[in-house]
C-alpha cells in the first residue's frame, strides 16, 4: 500500500487501484451477496455445497505429507492450547464434563507425535 495523495491504496490484478475504504466495500458487498444466496438455497444445495467443502477438505489432507500433517495438527493443538489459557473461570467450567476438561483430538493426536519424536530421537 503507497500513500497517494493522503489516501492508502491497493493494488489488486485487474483492480489497478483501490482505497482501503473502498476494499472494505467491496468485501462487504461480497460477503453480504454471499448471505443472501445462503438464506435462499434450499437444504439440498445447502447440503451439495457443505459435501463439496468436505470433499475439498479430505483431497487436500490426502496429498499433504505426513510432516504436514503432523505441523497441521500441532498449530491446531497450540491453538487450543492458546484458548483454553484465555479461558474465564465460567468458560472452563462450561468446557468440563464430570471435572475432567475435555481434550481435542488435536490435542489426543499432538502427544502421540511428540511421543514418536521422543523414541525416535
Amino acid at each position: 500500500m503507497l500513500p497517494v495523495d493522503g489516501r492508502q491504496l491497493v493494488k489488486r490484478g485487474r483492480r489497478v487501484v483501490e482505497t482501503e475504504e473502498e476494499r472494505s466495500r467491496r468485501l462487504s458487498t461480497m460477503a453480504q451477496r454471499d448471505q443472501d444466496r445462503r438464506v435462499e438455497e434450499t437444504e439440498e444445495q445447502r447440503n451439495s455445497r457443505l459435501s463439496d467443502m468436505a470433499q475439498r477438505g479430505q483431497d487436500r489432507r490426502a496429498e499433504e505429507t505426513e510432516e504436514q500433517r503432523n505441523s497441521r495438527l500441532s498449530d491446531m493443538a497450540q491453538r487450543g492450547q492458546e484458548r483454553r489459557a484465555e479461558e474465564t473461570e465460567e468458560q472452563r467450567k462450561e468446557n468440563t464434563f464430570g471435572g475432567n476438561v475435555t481434550f481435542t483430538l488435536a490435542t489426543i493426536y499432538v502427544k502421540k507425535i511428540n511421543r514418536r519424536r521422543a523414541y525416535e530421537n
